[in-house]
């Protein structure tokens, strides 16, 4: 019998329902992210720092459901979870409808985030719990495809329906790939975690490790400083690709850092299973040093291609692998609460590295900027040494050692 025939299935149905649901949810949000800030322009005279707001302040609706979700997942149910979160995403869609003022906008979008954080949550949780411990890395690397590849598709087709149809035409379809994922989900079976009732009694308690899972606090931080670091592609990119007159290669930057994903990926993931984490995290730093490094003497579109796919193969690898190591870390009914913490951080990360790295743009202008992420990506990996791999591999060698005066005595 072959190695390929002993592995445990991976692709089953509900692995490739749960993927195909996160697909959709997560296409829906970079639609959407992409086009609200000119639509809040041109239908409600938005100035550009209200339209930055109505597209940002989703990311907070998302944090707050992210912070609860993990949580309500194991207490209440996955696939209950899972339903609340699409079922709320799609009543919040049905609301864009109804917008009037910016004032409604803001809270739409907040809302509407809540529902993603909820849904998003539910799926990573449920994938987790599907897929093989010895092909967790192979399972979640093949999952996360559907978040890269939805990051390339979904600014693509929210710009190219913003330029032939009517905003509420583009509702209508996100409603519409909503109701596919509500039917999914119908058909889809989810082992569901069965808890003893001092483990239901200990979820019900109102404390921060029922919120924050503190097995994957070190992850979370060093996920928490990567996301900053990757925060200036997002954010700077398009204005940086301007200023170089690049503005070609901008647009086919994401393309580039997803086929670089979607290549890398499932390879990551089954070198994560055989060589272990770290012979997949530490290139994944220097991957995204190289790439933003590169990004920082940029001066042609070949340059910035390339910028493109090692800032794939680093910042989208490590994104995939490191959900895989907090699974690694906890039982499986601290799964959702893990999971939630780890996007949390990456959220955060986003969110705030912005604001944090747009302080610099006068003094650094964009290319000091990427000079010194491209620095701090390196930074990254010596986080990841002293956090996480350091300390786990002191409990492994206090373990083995415990084991060994066990068997002499």
């Amino acid at each position: 019998m072959t190695d390929t025939a002993q592995k445990p299935r991976l692709w089953t149905k509900g692995f490739l329902l749960d993927t195909l649901v996160n697909f959709l949810i997560y296409i829906i949000y970079y639609m959407l992210m992409v086009i609200i800030a000119s639509e809040a322009i041109r239908s409600l005279h938005a100035s550009m720092s209200e339209a930055g707001l109505a597209s940002g302040i989703f990311i907070l609706g998302t944090l707050l459901a992210r912070v609860f979700a993990g949580r309500s997942i194991e207490l209440y149910g996955r696939k209950r979870m899972l339903y609340a979160g699409i079922l709320f995403y799609l009543a919040t869609t049905f609301l864009y409808f109804a917008i009037d003022s910016l004032a409604l906008l803001f809270l739409v979008r907040c809302l509407n985030g809540i529902g993603y954080g909820i849904a998003s949550t539910a799926t990573s949780t449920i994938v987790s719990t599907m897929i093989p411990a010895e092909r967790r890395g192979e399972g979640i690397n093949y999952y996360a495809l559907s978040m890269s590849l939805a990051a390339a598709i979904g600014p693509f087709i929210g710009m190219l329906m913003q330029q032939v149809l009517p905003f509420r035409d583009i509702i209508y379809f996100c409603i519409a790939m909503i109701l596919v994922c509500l039917a999914s989900v119908t058909v889809m079976h989810v082992e569901e975690m069965e808890l003893t009732p001092e483990h239901r009694a200990a979820l019900r308690e109102f404390h921060l490790a029922n919120f924050l899972e503190p097995k994957v606090t070190a992850i979370s931080i060093v996920a928490f400083a990567v996301a900053v670091c990757y925060s200036s592609v997002l954010s700077f990119l398009a204005s940086y690709a301007a200023e170089l007159n690049l503005m070609t290669a901008g647009t086919l930057f994401f393309v580039v850092y997803a086929l670089a994903v979607t290549v890398a990926r499932p390879v990551a993931g089954v070198l994560f299973d055989r060589k272990g984490e770290d012979f997949v995290m530490y290139p994944t730093y220097a991957c995204l040093a190289g790439g933003l490094l590169l990004l920082s003497i940029t001066t042609s579109s070949w340059m910035m291609l390339l910028a493109g796919v090692f800032v794939g193969l680093g910042y989208g690898t490590f994104m995939s692998n490191g959900q895989a190591i907090c699974v690694k870390l906890v039982e499986e009914m601290r799964v959702g609460v893990a999971v939630s913490t780890y996007f949390v951080a990456l959220d955060l990360g986003l969110g705030v590295g912005p604001y944090m790295l747009g302080a610099f743009k006068e003094s650094l202008g964009f290319s000091g900027i990427y000079s010194a992420v491209g620095f701090a990506a390196v930074g990254c990996g010596a986080l990841y040494y002293l956090l996480y791999a350091r300390r786990r591999d002191a409990v492994v060698v206090d373990t083995d050692e415990e084991e060994l005066e066990e068997e002499l005595a």
